[in-house]
């Protein structure tokens, strides 16, 4: 499978080459269809499975990539709900200890999906646009 792109700049995924015409997927929608062979390039250097997960919205994307199991998950949906929320909060509230709330806290925050905010007069946590809308649509798909 390779990554092709058309004359207009869209993304394909080329499924299958023929002589006059080729079978790709659109991988934003994942519908299929042919394209003649000259109205497309290979994009040389881009991994399909790149291109594929590039029709995945990106807010989606990021929240999948930093949250690793269901208890980061929940953290992270919890601050999208509820935030902001103080560190002495978290602790109290949430089974995690200092060490592993600091650690999932500083993913999230190299991830774009919380940043620090005040909660009570306390310094603490809230999640960013980025994280609540990754929740939203994984909420509703």
């Amino acid at each position: 499978m390779q990554t092709v792109r058309d004359d207009e700049g869209r993304r394909y995924l080329l499924l299958k080459r023929s002589s006059e015409s080729s079978r790709v997927r659109d991988p934003e929608t994942g519908e299929e269809r042919h394209l003649r062979n000259d109205t497309f390039e290979v994009v040389n250097g881009e991994s399909p499975l790149v291109a594929a997960a590039s029709g995945i919205p990106t807010s989606v994307r990021r929240v999948l990539s930093a949250t690793h199991d269901d208890q980061s998950l929940g953290l992270l949906v919890e601050l999208a709900d509820r935030g902001p929320l103080s560190v002495v909060e978290l602790l109290n509230t949430y089974d995690l200890c200092e060490s592993d709330l600091h650690g999932l806290l500083s993913e999230f925050r190299a991830a774009g999906l919380v940043a620090e905010a005040e909660s009570n007069s306390e310094r603490g946590y809230d999640a960013t646009e980025l994280a609540r809308d990754g929740v939203a649509r994984l909420r509703n798909d």
